[in-house]
């Protein structure tokens, strides 16, 4: 009978992970084709074990659980399961030292359930066992599959609580629902077919609203904080795509996230909780805090399990135990982190459809081939990975910021409300995030927005520079903009995904993945990803190639901390960041916002999640043999970062109030107790002088060797490295900046802009810095440089009249003073002398004081016995320019060098526009000084002269 069958399969789902149920009376109700259980408590152990998160589950209960089976249309109508209010509530491990317990108690439990399922198996098999001859093999293998493929998930109420410290996060989605799909992601009843390998479900998510509020030491919430978010609705696409019918798992899983519309709030209160929140996801990015750490050992089971991400969602005996090569286990760490964390949420989609391997196998234990499943077990082995995409995506999100303020009732016993005011807000269009991998070899991110811009809202800190009856205009209050408008750009965010109509799954092909990083750096440049999003683009390429028969061990040792004889792994890490044409402007309001949020952020007691390793010199040293060093010498895995800002325009207005008295003491670690100035009165100036500055473009690249540690303790032990292996010890940082250029203008009353005044004209600098990592691994060698710096500037030219140095100078007091802003205010005639009318000439033109420099160069090195610092500067022109006869301008020399002095006596001397004699002259200016470090030893022997 087919009960046989769908029976165990819905029990060992049920059984697995809710306590205290009696399979008689399960199986009876299951065979009556409806089950309801009620106050059911969830098996909080064997949840940690299958999600392997760093979290513990303090409570986790469901309070009703509908399962309906359709017995006499199993073939057509799909297994309803719905689960009415699951609350669970975690909280962080208490120490690394859980994980490892918990792994251990792992592996007893997975032992002792394997003996335990050993002994039922017979009993399994001998239930399921096809009596009828009417359902052959086949038939029950492809009914089963079709059942479990359409099987309907529905989740009505899921609270999820998160508690640290005196943080509570509540997640609470009102209902959830997961479902098969058809090509056009209609809801149907689908199975994979030989045509059409390809299973599609959709997970749609209603009213998610998430709240974090803040817990006294009794452990309860005072008062409520306004949602960070409330009521948003999402839905999810899953696409997997098999070789074959008889496939164990996917070869392609698409799971892709879009959400409409994303309003966040977040109160003065809840920011610092917020960041606290962020940094627990950093520290388990990078394996501060979590599973496991470098360099530790792990039971291979729990590592099996963990890279797996429990993919199948069934019970051990049924898993595929897939051991990655041992090669690959030498992973970047913090890349390591991150390929898991995705294995993670395909683990947790994957739970909610079921993969053939959670009846194919389970069939095969039933029939009883026991053989043919040690044969799948030995081919499951020799499968390659998956190929992995995910995907969010995200039409419009708004972020925005609020001050709270305590509110007593009338009453003395009432009890305090809380009232807040929006202060900033920040608006995004188009955004995408996308990860692609497959195993750990290769892992992608990219992550991009088409538009984005933040605005002011209402007063801040007692002044209503932005409160309705202020009548400012929409755009004084944005205070930057960058990228495009969404209406403008398209749905280019939508490219290749699930949502997009044009993408290969939505057209019936199958899609094509750059898993080679030449490639990839080929087809993802810096101008492909400003073409599809425009404002801000983000590519993070990790990966890992096995380069067999080649170099020694000592290699992979050194990057795994395990001797293993598979060859060399070559690691690579590149992430380029791109950020598009953007407008910041610096006014008042926008300063006094932006350090506001500072100043929250930083008003809380929490203690860092991981503190800082000191510099310690490891006693086992580690020496290798001349073919470990050629080894070493031919590739060392690096990462590499490169930021590049294209055309930034920033504008710093005149302060029209100055309240950084009370804000920058904070952000310095003091603290302020001085009370806000209630500003009541709030006058705009106008026209209001500001200082703009144009930059082309802005490049900074960053190198830093992957397993620094291990470097260079390897490195500092050898007896002459080579230049190469030193290279590589070192921390690299190159700045580049290109058509920097500065001048005065003005805002008038309707929002533009005045044509601006040159003070710097455009030039370009560049700045190399490269820094020793782990100093105290070289004290041996002082001859060893711990910090090199070069500084080039080509020319430098700055230039104003003495109004514009006034109106310079303005500008500087009105931030700078301590007080009233409005005796600072610059009169008409200034404004008038500095930005003159479009054709309309001086009567009396003022003469410009000009200064330049050309061909500056400085060094900077220092050692663990000297600081040394050198430079040179090509030449130095310091003069007036004065309007002269006939239109033409007068050159009026200060200081000007090197120049030729041999007809200094003449007169015509004085009134010559002079150039250094050649290319070939020598420099103007050439300096060195060195200055000793304070030693606790000598390193010489000889003999040493103090002074006091």
């Amino acid at each position: 009978m087919l009960e046989s069958y769908v029976t165990p399969i819905l029990m060992s789902y049920v059984n697995r992970y809710i306590k205290n149920l009696k399979p008689s009376d399960l199986q009876l109700s299951l065979w009556g084709g409806d089950v309801v259980l009620s106050k059911l408590e969830l098996k909080l152990d064997v949840l940690e074990q299958e999600l392997k998160l760093p979290f513990t589950f303090l409570s986790g209960h469901i309070h009703e659980l509908r399962i309906h089976v359709p017995w006499t249309k199993l073939g057509s109508e799909p297994v309803v399961i719905t689960i009415n209010t699951m609350e669970c509530i975690l909280k962080l491990k208490d120490g690394i030292q859980d994980d490892h317990e918990s792994c251990g108690s792992n592996s007893t439990n997975r032992s002792t359930t394997e003996n335990t399922k050993s002994s039922l198996k017979p009993r399994r098999i001998q239930q399921a066992a096809p009596t009828d001859p009417d359902l052959p093999p086949g038939y029950v293998q492809s009914l089963i599959r079709r059942v479990v493929n359409n099987v309907n998930i529905v989740i009505n109420n899921l609270i999820l609580k998160y508690v640290e410290d005196d943080i509570v996060l509540s997640v609470n989605i009102t209902s959830a629902e997961c479902y098969t799909v058809g090509e056009l992601w209609d809801r149907a009843f689908m199975d994979i077919s030989a045509t059409d390998l390809v299973l599609r479900k959709v997970i749609n998510f209603s009213d998610c609203t998430v709240c974090l509020d803040k817990r006294n030491a009794s452990g309860k919430i005072e008062f409520y904080q306004d949602p960070l978010l409330y009521k948003c609705s999402f839905r999810t696409r899953l696409h997997f795509t098999y070789d074959n019918l008889n496939s164990k798992m996917p070869s392609v899983i698409k799971i892709h996230t879009l959400v409409e519309s994303l309003k966040l709030s977040i109160t003065d209160q809840q920011l610092p909780m917020f960041i606290r929140i962020m940094q627990l996801g950093i520290a388990l990015y990078y394996g501060e805090i979590g599973n496991f750490k470098d360099g530790e050992t792990e039971d291979p089971t729990c590592h099996s399990k963990d890279m797996l991400g429990n993919i199948t969602g069934v019970e051990d005996e049924t898993r595929i135990d897939m051991q990655y090569p041992a090669q690959y286990k030498g992973q970047e760490l913090y890349s390591q982190q991150e390929d898991e964390q995705p294995q993670g949420w395909v683990s947790w989609a994957w739970s909610f459809v079921p993969a053939i391997v959670s009846y194919d196998d389970n069939e095969e234990d039933f029939l009883g081939n026991d053989p043919t499943s040690a044969m799948h077990q030995q081919k499951a082995q020799t499968l390659k990975d998956p190929i992995v995409s995910i995907g969010f995506y995200c039409t419009k999100a708004t972020v925005t910021f609020k001050l709270t303020e305590m509110q007593a009732e009338s009453s003395y016993y009432s009890p305090q409300k809380v009232k807040s005011k929006e202060v900033l807000c920040w608006e995004q269009e188009g955004t995408t995030v996308e990860a692609l991998m497959m195993g750990e070899p290769f892992f992608d991110c990219q992550i991009g927005f088409v538009g984005c811009r933040a605005m002011c809202l209402k007063g801040i800190m007692g002044v209503k520079d932005f409160e309705e009856n202020m009548n400012r205009s929409e755009t004084e209050a944005c205070f930057f903009i960058c990228g495009e408008n969404l209406s403008m750009k398209g749905l280019t965010y939508l490219t290749n995904s699930l949502f997009d109509y044009r993408s290969p799954e939505n057209n019936g092909t199958r899609a094509e993945f750059i898993l080679d990083a030449a490639h990839h750096k080929e087809t993802y440049t810096e101008i492909a990803g400003m073409q599809r999003f425009g404002a801000f683009y983000m590519d993070y390429l990790y990966t890992m190639e096995n380069i067999s028969g080649k170099g020694s061990a000592n290699q992979q040792d050194f990057s795994s901390g395990k001797s293993e004889d598979m060859g060399v792994v070559q690691e690579k890490s590149t992430k380029s960041l791109v950020i598009g044409p953007l407008d910041f402007r610096l006014d008042s309001s926008a300063v006094h916002r932006i350090l506001k949020m500072i100043v929250c952020a930083l008003e809380h007691e929490y203690e860092p999640y991981s503190g800082l390793k000191p510099d310690i010199k490891d006693e086992n040293e580690t020496t290798l043999n001349p073919e470990e060093v050629a080894s070493l010498e031919e590739y060392i895995p690096t990462r590499h970062t490169s930021i590049t800002l294209l055309k930034c325009t920033c504008t710093i207005f005149m302060a029209e109030f100055n309240l950084l008295d009370h804000l920058l003491p904070v952000i310095m670690g003091e603290k302020n107790s001085s009370n806000v100035m209630n500003t009541t009165n709030f006058q705009s100036l106008r026209p209001l002088p500001s200082i703009q500055i144009l930059v082309d473009k802005i490049n900074l690249e960053h190198s830093v060797p992957m397993y620094a540690e291990q470097l260079v303790h390897v490195v500092s032990n050898l007896t002459q490295p080579s230049d190469n292996l030193l290279h590589y010890c070192y921390a690299h940082c190159y700045l580049k900046i290109f058509g920097f250029q500065a001048g005065l203008t003005s805002l008038d009353c309707r929002g533009s802009y005045c044509l601006p005044v040159p003070i710097i004209p455009s030039f370009s600098t560049a700045l190399y810095v490269k820094l020793l990592k782990l100093p105290t691994c070289w004290t041996k060698r002082s001859q060893i440089a711990i910090t090199e710096g070069i500084f080039e500037l080509p020319n430098l030219t700055i230039q104003a009249t003495r109004a514009q140095t006034l109106l310079l100078q303005a500008i500087y007091q009105s931030w700078s003073h301590i007080g009233n802003v409005n005796s600072l205010s610059v009169n008409e005639a200034l404004m008038n002398e500095v930005f003159q009318t479009i054709g309309v000439k001086s009567k009396n033109p003022l003469p410009t004081l000009e200064g330049s420099i050309q061909n500056v160069e400085l060094k900077y090195c220092s050692t663990s016995l000297v600081k040394c610092a050198s430079g040179t500067m090509g030449s130095i022109k310091i003069c007036a320019k004065a309007p002269g006869d006939s239109g033409k301008e007068k050159l009026i020399p200060l200081l000007q060098g090197p120049s030729d002095t041999k007809d200094l006596h003449s007169s015509k001397w004085l009134n010559e526009s002079r150039k250094p004699e050649s290319l070939l002259a020598p420099d103007l200016i050439a300096f060195t000084v060195q200055v000793p470090q304070c030693m606790d030893y000598c390193h010489n022997s000889g003999p040493v002269i103090g002074t006091k």
